[in-house]
């Protein structure tokens, strides 16, 4: 019986899994969106800022390069959670809440849908990484590693989030209002050094995005503020917090 239970709630996981991946490749303009914004930053912002920007060891847009990848993981994972409140508005996700399985295997589904999506995006923007010399493509796994738990953690977050909404508008601003400060204090644009005021600093350290940021530049650069177990450490953490949290609001959703 336990055997029994158990295969039909990964069945469940499954069947979510695979909605989440063909709803994805419909929405033709959401993949195309989501790799040319990271371009934009790289080539636009990237050479713009680097002109002004003297960095003696390395080029600014090869630097920001982990920075934007961990930028791309954070939009499209927060905003993944707007589905939820979509697919609300729709009855769709009545129809599926009715399904035999639990809820918490409906939430794996999901993130582990969401976390295909980023994912896929992720690699198509590492087809661009031989445009940056300074980029290590021996450390590219390692980097993908990070990103991936990055992504279930902030998945995880859109859809606690999405579970709290019941409105697209009120989605979008509370995701901005989370989404901003956590990427523009996650050190993706700026090196973490003795130069940032203290308060700065201190808003920097706490932010969970930074050391997935940092474990990244790490990993294809070899530049990291903070040993690679402590970046590890904290993502993981970071990731079993939002994933518990995600499960308990996605549970007691009504």
């Amino acid at each position: 019986m336990n055997e029994n239970r158990l295969q039909k709630e990964l069945m469940g996981v499954l069947a979510v899994w695979w909605r989440e991946f063909k709803v994805f490749q419909r929405e033709k303009s959401r993949i195309v969106s989501s790799i040319v914004q990271p371009i934009m930053w790289l080539f636009i912002f990237g050479t713009g800022i680097g002109a002004t920007v003297n960095m003696s060891s390395i080029n600014y847009q090869d630097y920001i390069y982990p920075g934007v990848l961990t930028m791309s993981v954070l939009f499209g994972s927060v905003f993944f959670g707007l589905y939820i409140v979509w697919d609300r508005k729709l009855d769709v996700l009545k129809a599926v809440l009715v399904a035999p399985v639990s809820r918490i295997s409906i939430f794996l589904g999901k993130v582990l849908g969401g976390c295909t999506d980023v994912m896929l995006q992720i690699a198509v923007l590492f087809l661009f990484s031989f445009l940056f010399p300074a980029v290590n493509v021996w450390g590219i796994p390692q980097a993908l590693l990070l990103l991936f738990i990055t992504s279930v953690a902030l998945v995880s977050m859109g859809l606690a989030l999405g579970s709290l909404l019941e409105s697209l508008e009120g989605f979008q601003v509370i995701s901005a209002f989370l989404v901003f400060p956590l990427f523009f204090l996650s050190g993706a644009l700026f090196p973490i050094d003795d130069k940032l005021p203290a308060w700065l600093t201190g808003l920097v350290k706490l932010n969970p995005l930074t050391y997935a940021v940092d474990g990244v530049r790490g990993a294809l650069l070899n530049i990291n503020v903070f040993p690679f177990y402590l970046d590890f450490g904290v993502i993981v953490i970071f990731a079993a917090i939002m994933l518990l949290l995600g499960s308990v609001l996605f549970s007691r959703m009504k």
